[in-house]
């Protein structure tokens, strides 16, 4: 059933979907952190289709409040009264760390991202926006011009005018081998010369990742982007954090990504985990950015009110069950667990991260080239160990490993027996 399905699927979907594995899963059931393909077999899920699956499959709590607002209504648009969404924009708000701030919801983070842009480059009447190097904000016509990764970037057209902070791997190129305290120097001298040299000067905003997500988990040091806004604030340049990835606690130190950088954002886009999978992103911002907009606007779907009722049942999920301080608790049994089987394995140039958002680097021994078929190895011996993990970089050779937030001192047990043997370590 599983080859008609892909044969289906190569006929009339588009070649440039990927497909994980060289005999690809359907996935048909899910519990807890545990998934189930169509021929019945059971994987611990290690990366929650692509960090989304926040608290976990089945959640009752998310569950119920899903099937009761879709026995009520399923949708009325922006252009009524939805309380739901109501009630998630108060929770989001008060959370953001934003003064007076609004929100805009959206049905995933590249509309999210693209609603952020549109806004920042409205009020500050430009269109010149700072993004990172091995960057990624979304597959749209706009998002993919600040996107700074060729492997997701099929154009270079854009109504905007980028221009290119380094960013990415700090095991070659322009930032290999710096210290935390050469990495700032070289970023604020970095930011300082694109300044004078690649804009006008009346930059609308910089759009950027706390941890760089499709990128394979690269990141800076902490306090790294607050040094890049005391540059930038003086110019009323806006801060955009883009927390697609990172939002929501994951990292284990903050309830956003931003927290460990000394930031304070002007923006905040958000999407994946806030509905535990079901389509909802938005973006909150300063009530006098987010009021900037001279013209009428909807949104279809954003906030819906299923949607909406799933982001309200998972937020108080995860702040009931206090999933953020779980994070940094099983993402350090995780870290360890990883670490100790990079010891034995030299083609693992990196293990970094934070909290439960994970990466492991494949490279080619002390040359430290990319080695993405490692990393393809890897990703299938894992799942024929009952183990599903992400795959991401700027060549493919990064190993994402991003399971739901509320995994269990068992489950991570698991899972790091696995990895032990799947990355050559001892078991």
């Amino acid at each position: 059933m599983t080859d008609d399905l892909l044969q289906r699927h190569r006929a009339v979907l588009p070649s440039w979907i990927s497909l994980y594995y060289e005999e690809p899963i359907e996935i048909v059931r899910g519990e807890g952190r545990y998934v189930f393909d169509a021929h019945g077999r059971r994987y611990l899920d290690f990366f929650g289709g692509i960090l989304t699956t926040m608290v976990g499959h089945a959640v009752p709590e998310v569950v119920e409040a899903v099937s009761q607002q879709a026995s009520r209504i399923i949708h009325s648009s922006t252009l009524y009264l939805i309380e739901p969404m109501v009630e998630l924009a108060e929770r989001l708000t008060e959370r953001s760390g934003i003064p007076n701030a609004k929100v805009f919801f959206t049905t995933s983070g590249t509309e999210a991202n693209d609603a952020a842009l549109l806004l920042a480059t409205t009020f500050r009447r430009s269109n010149q926006v700072i993004a990172i190097k091995n960057s990624y904000h979304g597959r749209s016509f706009t998002q993919i011009s600040v996107t700074g990764n060729r492997s997701w970037s099929p154009s270079s057209y854009s109504g905007l005018s980028v221009s290119w902070l380094q960013g990415g791997s700090r095991l070659r190129g322009p930032l290999a081998g710096l210290s935390d305290a050469d990495y700032l120097a070289r970023g604020k001298a970095d930011l300082e010369d694109v300044l004078m040299t690649t804009t006008s000067g009346d930059v609308a905003a910089i759009i950027a990742e706390p941890i760089q997500g499709v990128g394979g988990f690269c990141l800076p040091p902490d306090g790294y982007f607050g040094e890049l806004q005391r540059i930038l604030a003086p110019h009323g340049i806006l801060y955009i954090s883009d927390e697609v990835q990172t939002g929501f606690g994951r990292t284990g130190e903050g309830f956003w990504g931003y927290e460990s950088q000394g930031v304070t954002p002007d923006m905040i886009t958000f999407a994946k985990g806030v509905g535990n999978g079901m389509a909802l992103a938005g973006v909150i911002a300063r009530g006098e950015i987010m009021d900037s907009l001279g013209t009428n606007s909807i949104s279809t779907f954003g906030g819906s009110p299923v949607a909406a009722s799933a982001g309200v049942a998972t937020f108080d999920y995860l702040i009931k069950h206090n999933l953020q301080e779980n994070a940094r608790i099983r993402g350090a049994q995780l870290r360890r667990g990883l670490e100790e089987a990079a010891s034995h394995n030299p083609t693992i140039g990196e293990v970094r991260g934070k909290g439960l958002m994970l990466g492991v680097e494949f490279v080619e021994g002390d040359s430290k080239a990319p080695a993405p078929h490692l990393a393809n190895q890897a990703l299938e011996r894992a799942k024929s160990a009952g183990l599903l993990i992400g795959k991401g970089g700027l060549s493919g050779n990064v190993l994402r490993i991003a399971p739901p937030l509320s995994v269990t001192e068992e489950e991570m047990t698991e899972a790091v027996a696995i990895f032990q043997q799947v990355l050559g370590g001892q078991s």
